[in-house]
């Protein structure tokens, strides 16, 4: 990144920008094509209105701001804002304080982005809301609208990538072109000139992502070799197509979905031997599945961390679906759509029951467990021998020759990772950083169980109807499940919730979603409180056990003892009726108070100073807030470690100087999520940090 930028600079906007609540996002590019990732806070409902009205792709604005320092990863697993703006080139993070319009000539790409713009303007005015956002996907690459539990489903089938547009979606289009030229009568050398001008302005139509210049830059070079030679090489035409791609766009290489597309092709063309050798068609579908899944699997395991057992099968199913009618279908109430006849309209209603119905069955068969393989994060070397094991296994098929011995190696190095990754001797203690909030997971040693203390959270205050985004940010889901997953971890045994405020329980439906919970446990009467409903509805839809727990209630886990320590009545009033945690280990002892204030410390102090006396980590009760950590609280507890749990730059100020001041008095080390991320600590004879 560059130290420095102009504060004012002419910059165009590329197809990657979204308008979400009250502030815009995306990349722009200057007058020397350098990229740069760019924000900018609207500044009022009008502005927002007119900014809606036409596309901002292609548009340029004189723009005043400054270049920021892209947040840091909050842990090993999160998404990564530097990995992402290496793999799109950009060269920072650019606040925009204002921008002025340039008017312009209208160039194609803005004539092909505004009438992307219009499109997916006319398909919510005139598609059925229910199927609208799926018209949007398929037709234009515009996934924005689709809800995120329809997109959880597609994930556990393994069945995303139909959402895309892609090789499928590129294919399709070529067939319906070349036909429609072929019956317009035209003749072949003008039908191949005529599709080498239509599939680029397809790709930037759909946005451009990198599966579909993969799928366009195929076909085209295919069709320039087919006028030299009757038999194009497919693996020819591909390298071809990769050798381009990387050339205009270096640092595509880096981008996921260009690397999951470009792999997927190569595993066809490459099967080509075996997929000969099937007897029919369901035989190729299922030899092509298998395949494109096998090679990218490791792919998928670095970046997220799991695969979809069940997507094997799903795509066997979904495939053909989505390609034979779903595909064509929405293309068709496309075309109906623009036709001012009324009678037709009868097309959607028998369309969208139909397509209903298909996701009530998508939805219903992703409900079923143990579909999704989650062994965490492998080393780069576990993916090296896994690539190893799956090549040996194509060999195996491609020559016929022991292919159940090579199926069984692939699976029984499946099995190994499984064991292997992550798997610590020691008790490890996680500090996840989730902004101004709380999450601490606890795992025992050699997996035997995992324990969650609070979940996180963001205290949302409102605000005006047009600066609410779409889609909300959520903790559980964005950070803490990521991190679970990086971890290996698909169940939770208990989800501990210290007492009912946003920012320690709203992620925790998020969780329940996403992974196994055992059991809940709660602070007494604290479910009244509104911020519990999500959790209690998404606990019943799972058949989690929600239990109350107070003050002497104690349980052993391995070789680990717990016990809660607080409240120690059953009428919940807030912060000082947290579930104060006490996790003893070998000679350690961890201390984990909630929002236990100084009321409650006293409290405390008075009934169990014996518990609490000389704690190896103390993690500072409220954030660090004043009201907490008091001197006489400090004293005794006596710890060698704290840490305070905040988020940068938060709005109370936390952790508090008072505080602070008064742990480096006592020279106690201390540790702070918003300036270190995630904490990790490793405790078994000793306390070791884990660094990244």
């Amino acid at each position: 990144m560059p130290k420095e930028l102009p504060k004012e600079a002419i910059l165009t906007w590329t197809s990657q920008v979204k308008i979400n609540g009250g502030t815009v996002r995306g990349f722009m590019k200057n007058e020397q094509h350098q990229k740069v990732y760019v924000t900018y806070k609207i500044q009022d409902e009008n502005e927002k209105v007119q900014l809606l009205k036409h596309a901002l792709a292609g548009k340029t604005f004189v723009v005043t701001g400054q270049l920021v320092e892209p947040s840091k990863k909050q842990h090993p697993y999160s998404f990564d804002m530097h990995q992402y703006f290496k793999s799109h080139r950009a060269i920072g993070v650019f606040e925009i304080e204002k921008w002025q319009f340039v008017p312009n000539k209208r160039a194609i790409l803005s004539l092909i982005y505004e009438q992307r713009f219009k499109m997916g303007n006319h398909i919510d005015n005139t598609f059925p809301k229910s199927i609208a956002a799926e018209a949007k996907a398929l037709i234009l690459g515009n996934q924005e609208d689709v809800q995120q539990e329809d997109q959880r489903a597609y994930q556990v089938l393994g069945i995303t990538h139909l959402f895309a547009i892609s090789g499928l979606h590129v294919g399709l289009m070529t067939i319906i072109f070349q036909q429609l030229l072929k019956r317009a009568h035209i003749r072949k050398e003008h039908a191949k000139i005529l599709l080498c001008i239509s599939l680029p302005v397809y790709a930037l139509l759909v946005g451009g992502a990198p599966s579909v210049w993969r799928a366009v830059l195929t076909v085209l070079v295919l069709l320039i070799i087919s006028s030299f030679t009757r038999k194009p090489s497919l693996l020819t035409s591909l390298s071809l197509c990769f050798i381009i791609f990387v050339s205009v766009e270096p640092n595509s290489i880096f981008q996921i979905g260009f690397q999951l597309s470009f792999l997927a092709a190569l595993a066809i063309i490459l099967s080509t031997k075996i997929i000969k050798n099937a007897k029919n068609t369901i035989v190729v579908s299922l030899i092509i599945t298998i395949v494109c899944q096998l090679l990218v699997a490791p792919i998928l395991l670095f970046n997220f961390y799991e695969i979809s057992i069940s997507s094997f099968l799903m795509n066997l199913i979904f495939v053909p679906l989505f390609s034979i009618i779903i595909l064509p279908a929405n293309l068709i109430l496309l075309c109906i759509s623009y036709v001012p006849i009324n009678e037709l309209q009868f097309v959607f209603q028998l369309y969208e029951p139909f397509r209903l119905l298909i996701q009530l069955v998508i939805l219903k068969i992703q409900s079923i467990p143990y579909q999704m393989w989650n062994p965490g994060k492998p080393p780069l070397i576990a993916l090296a021998i896994l690539y190893a094991v799956i090549i040996l296994f194509f060999l195996a098929m491609e020559k016929q020759k022991k292919r159940l011995f090579a199926f069984i190696a692939v699976v029984i190095f499946c099995v190994l990772l499984d064991i292997s990754v992550n798997r610590s001797q020691s008790l490890r203690m996680s500090f996840i950083s989730v902004g101004q909030g709380d999450s601490t997971l606890i795992e025992l040693p050699n997996k035997k169980g995992v324990i969650l203390v609070d979940a996180g959270g963001i205290l949302r205050f409102g605000g005006e109807d047009w600066k609410q985004p779409k889609k909300q940010y959520e903790v559980g889901r964005q950070v803490i499940v990521p991190y679970l997953k990086g971890r290996g971890i698909s169940k939770i045994d208990q989800l501990i919730l210290s007492h009912a405020d946003a920012d320690h329980v709203e992620g925790a439906e998020e969780i329940l979603e996403e992974v196994s919970v055992r059991e809940i446990h709660i602070t007494p009467n604290s479910l009244e409180k509104s911020v519990m409903a999500d959790v209690i509805n998404e606990a019943q839809k799972k058949k989690t056990p929600i239990i109350e727990r107070m003050a002497g209630m104690s349980w052993r886990f391995g070789e680990v003892d717990f016990e809660y320590l607080m409240p120690r009545d059953t009428e919940y009033e807030g912060n000082n009726d947290s579930l104060v945690l006490m996790v003893r280990y070998k000679q350690h002892s961890i201390l984990l108070p909630g929002d236990l204030e100084k009321e409650g410390e006293a409290e405390l102090l008075q009934k169990g100073a014996e518990k609490i006396t000389d704690v190896s980590i103390l993690k500072a009760g409220h954030h660090g807030s004043k009201t907490s950590t008091t001197e006489s609280f400090l004293e005794v507890t006596n710890p060698k470690l704290v840490i305070y749990s905040t988020g940068l730059k938060n709005r109370y100020n936390h952790p508090a100087k008072e505080v602070t001041d008064r742990v480096d008095a006592a020279k106690i080390p201390s540790l702070n999520t918003a300036e270190e991320q995630t904490i990790i600590l490793r405790i078994d004879d000793h306390i070791l940090r884990e660094m990244e």
